[in-house]
C-alpha cells in the first residue's frame, strides 16, 4: 500500500469528520455537502458541514415547531416550514449560545460554557445555511428560498494589515540575531534560528499560505533553478521561483536537516520541528507570531503568517503596478480576490504623494 503524502493524509482526516458531521444531517444536507466537493476545497467542505449541524441543533433544541425531530430527520416537508422569522431568531441565537457539548451539572454554582459569535461568525454561518437552500430551490426540491430575505449581519471591512520593508528587514534581523528577546530565549532560539530564518524568508519572498509551507516536501525544491512547486488549497500545483537570498537559507536549512533522525512518517517533509516530526501549522503560527513581537510597529503585534503573504503580495504590487501578476503569484483564481490588497497599497500610495513636507 502507497504511502498516503501530507495533504492526502489532511484531506483523508477531514473526510473522515465530514462523515462524522453527516450523521447529525438530513440527507438533503449530506447532497448538498457532496455537491461543494468539485468547487470547494476540503476545509471549506468540512467548515459548512459544522455550520449546518449547528443550524440543525439550534431547530430542535430552541424551535417548538421542530423540537420533536432529530437533526438528521429533516425533509422537504420541514425546509417548506421554515420561515424567516426561524431564521432571524436563528441570526439572534448565534450571538450567543451554550456550547451544546455542556452536560448541565448537580452544582447550581457551574456557570456553562458560552460561544460568542461576532458579526464575521454569525455571517460565516448563515452563509452556510443560505448556500444550503439555494441549492434545495435551484434543484426543485423547495417551492421558495426564504433565505433571500433574511438580512446578513453587516462585517465591518477591515484594513489589510502587512510589513513595511523596514519591519521585514527587523524581522529578518530578529530572527539572524536575537535582538529583542532574552538571553535565555536567544539560547532556545539558536537550536531553531537556521530553520527559522527559512520558513520566514520563504514565506515573504513567494507569499506562501502556512498550509502550503508545511506540506512542502524536500523533492519540491530545486536550489539550483531557484525554485519549488507548491500545492495550492484547491489542490492545483504552481512552480515558484525564490532570489538567491532565499536559496542561501534554504540551504543552510538543508544541510541542518539532513543531521536530524527523522521519525518515521516524516522523512520527506522540508520543515522539521524539534520533535523531529512535520513542521505543523500551528508552529508556524507560533513562529511568525514570536518574531513579530519584538520587530513590528505597536499595532501590529497580532502578526499572523497571512499578513506575511499580505506584505508580500501589497509590495509586490507597488513595484509592478500588475494586479495580475500579484494574482498569479498568490494562485487567487479570480483577480477580484487580489483587489484588496491592491486597494491598499494604491491607498497608501495616494496619501505618500500628498505629503508636500518631506
Amino acid at each position: 500500500m502507497s504511502t498516503m503524502t501530507y495533504r492526502q493524509l489532511q484531506e483523508a482526516k477531514a473526510n473522515m469528520k465530514i462523515r462524522e458531521l453527516e450523521k447529525e444531517l438530513p440527507p438533503l444536507a449530506t447532497d448538498f455537502l457532496r455537491s461543494l466537493g468539485s468547487s470547494c476545497s476540503f476545509l471549506t467542505v468540512r467548515g459548512y458541514a459544522f455550520d449546518l449541524r449547528i443550524f440543525f441543533r439550534y431547530l430542535t433544541a430552541e424551535q417548538v415547531d421542530f423540537c420533536d425531530k432529530q437533526t438528521y430527520e429533516f425533509g422537504v416537508e420541514d425546509f417548506e416550514r421554515l420561515t424567516l422569522r426561524h431564521l432571524e431568531m436563528y441570526n439572534e441565537y448565534l450571538k450567543v449560545y451554550v456550547d451544546p457539548r455542556y452536560n448541565e451539572p448537580d452544582d447550581d454554582r457551574a456557570v456553562p460554557k458560552l460561544i460568542r459569535n461576532e458579526n464575521v461568525g454569525q455571517a460565516r454561518k448563515l452563509t452556510a445555511v443560505r448556500s444550503f437552500f439555494k441549492y434545495m430551490y435551484t434543484h426543485g426540491y423547495i417551492s421558495q428560498n426564504v433565505t433571500e430575505k433574511l438580512r446578513m449581519p453587516k462585517v465591518p471591512e477591515k484594513p489589510v494589515i502587512y510589513l513595511d520593508k523596514d519591519e521585514i528587514a527587523r524581522m529578518i534581523d530578529a530572527v539572524n540575531t536575537g535582538e529583542g528577546f532574552s538571553k535565555r530565549q536567544q539560547a532556545y532560539l539558536e537550536h531553531t534560528r537556521i530553520r527559522d530564518l527559512a520558513v520566514i524568508m520563504l514565506m515573504l519572498g513567494t507569499g506562501i499560505r502556512e498550509s502550503e509551507l508545511v506540506a512542502m516536501n524536500v523533492d519540491d525544491v530545486d536550489l539550483e533553478r531557484e525554485a519549488f512547486i507548491v500545492t495550492r488549497k484547491g489542490g492545483d500545483q504552481a512552480v515558484l521561483y525564490f532570489k538567491g537570498s532565499i536559496r542561501e537559507a534554504l540551504s543552510d536549512w538543508l544541510d541542518i536537516r539532513d543531521t536530524i533522525e527523522i521519525l518515521p512518517g516524516h522523512e520527506d517533509a522540508l520543515f522539521i520541528s524539534t520533535q523531529r516530526k512535520r513542521l505543523s501549522v500551528r508552529a508556524v503560527q507560533e513562529l511568525v507570531k514570536k518574531y513579530a513581537s519584538v520587530s513590528v510597529a505597536f499595532n501590529k503585534k497580532k502578526i499572523s503568517p497571512h499578513k506575511l503573504r499580505a506584505s508580500y503580495a501589497t509590495n509586490l504590487y507597488q513595484n509592478t503596478g500588475d494586479i495580475f501578476k500579484v494574482s498569479k503569484s498568490l494562485g487567487h483564481k479570480s483577480v477580484t480576490t487580489t483587489k484588496k490588497y491592491v486597494s491598499q497599497a494604491e491607498s497608501s500610495r495616494e496619501l505618500a504623494e500628498n505629503v508636500d513636507w518631506v
